[in-house]
């Protein structure tokens, strides 16, 4: 009888978390930008497609986005596993293997014509250490206590799915693992980015302490976006 009970504890369990999944999602008409499915207040933008991969490459992202103190921010080791997701083109993946050259970057993706290009580029530049996954809109398809870092750069404000996702995140990091959003700025107008495309700290930390994050630091030494670094509990 104890294995029924336990057996039954555990469906009673999954069937209380699928309750929950259900109910903090709301459907109403809102921005054009955005699929009509709210999460904590905020309407979940359209995912940018892979037609926008030149966006993604484009000349003037360094001088925009700063993206070495990005990286300097993460403080990378040469060991670390660092998974990116909805790593796109592959912008930061690369950037990340040269330094991280004894770890594992896993580049995380939901769309193939973006890991058909990684592919491409890991192959040209003969890159050992990336390793491509093929998400899914609920999870990113990683194993447990895999990665020391997480990179979520513009892309967690179009997840569909945000509180799956997140778990399947949290499922996936170390116990001293960090996990680093990168939005861009709500409490700035001038930031030249769609109302939807944007986060303010507190929402992401709204949303985040409910999952069990806690947001360690917010470094704010990017032009245009939150640098937030958060911990799981």
């Amino acid at each position: 009888m104890t294995g029924i009970k336990k057996s039954l504890g555990i469906l009673l369990a999954l069937s209380c978390v699928n309750c929950l999944a259900q109910d903090i999602y709301t459907y109403k008409k809102g921005d054009y930008s955005g699929i009509g499915k709210w999460y904590h207040g905020r309407e979940i933008a359209h995912v940018m497609g892979y037609q926008g991969m030149t966006w993604l490459e484009r000349t003037e992202r360094e001088a925009e986005e700063n993206t070495a103190k990005l990286l300097e921010n993460m403080n990378i080791l040469a060991t670390d596993n660092i998974a990116d997701i909805g790593a796109g083109s592959g912008y930061h993946v690369f950037k990340m293997a040269k330094i991280a050259s004894k770890g594992t970057i896993y580049a995380v993706d939901i769309q193939d014509e973006m890991l058909a290009a990684m592919k491409e580029k890991r192959v040209n530049r003969e890159f050992k250490n990336i390793v491509l996954v093929k998400g899914s809109e609920k999870s990113v398809n990683l194993a447990p206590d895999s990665v020391d870092k997480v990179l979520i750069v513009d892309v967690y404000h179009e997840m569909s799915f945000p509180y799956e996702m997140m778990l399947s995140i949290k499922k996936a990091m170390r116990n001293n693992g960090r996990l680093f959003l990168i939005e861009y700025r709500s409490e700035d107008a001038k930031v030249p980015i769609k109302k939807l495309h944007k986060m303010t700290e507190n929402q992401a930390v709204q949303e985040f302490k409910g999952l069990g994050f806690t947001l360690e630091k917010n470094m704010d030494n990017l032009p245009w976006q939150h640098c937030m670094i958060f911990t799981k509990n």
